[in-house]
């Protein structure tokens, strides 16, 4: 067999069709047809669901809208509402005692911002989810996942939650509020300010103190109920009880019925009687229940008045336990011993005349 034979004759090679030079390097018309058919089958069999998931999120959106403005409305309608009773009670003579415009509006005030935040934080946050569980979310690792995140962000800034939520508890529960007079451990003052995370307080020197509402372990509210004004009195052992008990009852009497102390005073001014007893004095103890915040003022005006009362009716106000023993008049011991002598100056010519007369030598011879 020959090679000329085995191998296949050479010759010129068949050029490719025209369907396959087009398929492999340059789309045609007609798949550019069925492309765009795809396309179209496929947004008509998910439209419908397009549709219904973008009607879901917008009623989610307005219904939360709607319901937020609804809330804050109310809650504001409440707020003012609340403003205008105490506006409507001040200026009588029963809102002048119980009722504070300033501090009931702060109050009211703080109040309705909790409660549209809180509102607001709600409803938004629930539609949040909800939007999100309309796209076929799977919610529970962002829940978990916020939740650890809360978690950190409370013990980072736990001072903070701290104050926030004890502020928010004594706003509630209306321990104190604008005008009160409070001793709250750290400091003592009348609150000019009650915030949720600070109380300011005005001290009795005119210093603003800046309290944390998470820092407050007690407190003290002087301004709340009524007060006790207390005033003890103390004279000589030697008064007469009688006289000193009628000069207090009058004194006590007048003062009652005298302009403005008659409005100040919730009760009568008692004389309770002795509170203690000494060798040189005595305490006779007056009280009274007065207004909040005005039992310094009203023993200020009792101590005036019973000095005043004591020394018209010659009643003698001593010093108590350090006062002098009042003992009676003793002569001086002096008084009985005479004058010294003449005679006792040897420089006196008393003196030297009666002094011996000195015998002199005679001349040595």
């Amino acid at each position: 067999m020959s090679l000329s034979a085995a191998l296949p004759t050479a010759g010129p090679s068949p050029s490719p069709s025209p369907s396959e030079t087009t398929t492999g390097s340059v789309p045609t018309f007609q798949d550019a047809q069925e492309s765009a058919t795809n396309a179209a089958s496929w947004v008509e069999q998910n439209w419908s669901t397009w549709l219904a998931i973008g009607l879901q999120i917008l009623l989610i959106v307005v219904i939360a809208g709607v319901l937020r403005v609804a809330v804050r409305r109310a809650i504001t309608k409440l707020i003012d509402r609340m403003n205008r009773t105490a506006q409507a009670v001040d200026g009588t003579a029963l809102g002048g005692l119980l009722v504070n415009v300033e501090r009931r509006r702060q109050r009211s005030q703080a109040i309705g911002s909790v409660l549209r935040s809180v509102a607001s934080f709600l409803i938004l946050g629930t539609a949040a989810l909800m939007i999100l569980g309309t796209f076929e979310i799977n919610l529970a690792p962002l829940l978990a996942s916020a939740g650890v995140a809360g978690v950190a962000i409370g013990f980072g800034a736990r001072n903070l939650v701290t104050d926030f939520l004890s502020g928010v508890f004594m706003i509630l529960e209306d321990q104190y509020g604008v005008g009160d007079t409070i001793d709250a451990g750290v400091a003592s003052g009348e609150v000019i300010e009650v915030g949720l995370r600070v109380t300011k307080l005005r001290g009795d020197h005119g210093e603003i103190w800046y309290v944390r509402n998470g820092e407050v372990k007690r407190i003290g509210n002087l301004s709340q109920g009524w007060a006790t004004a207390g005033v003890d009195v103390t004279v000589r052992a030697s008064e007469d009880l009688d006289r000193v008990r009628a000069t207090l009852d009058e004194v006590a009497e007048q003062m009652t019925k005298a302009e403005p102390w008659n409005e100040l005073l919730w009760g009568p001014i008692e004389v309770l009687g002795l509170d203690s007893v000494l060798l040189d004095s005595m305490v006779v103890r007056v009280t009274a229940k007065t207004m909040p915040g005005k039992a310094l003022t009203v023993e200020r005006e009792l101590r005036w008045r019973i000095k005043r009362a004591f020394d018209a009716a010659d009643i003698r106000i001593v010093g108590g336990a350090t006062a002098a023993i009042e003992e009676d008049e003793v002569p001086d011991p002096t008084a009985s011993v005479a004058a010294p002598s003449v005679y006792a100056n040897s420089a006196s010519p008393q003196h030297q005349a009666a002094s011996p007369l000195t015998q002199t030598p005679p001349p040595a011879k």
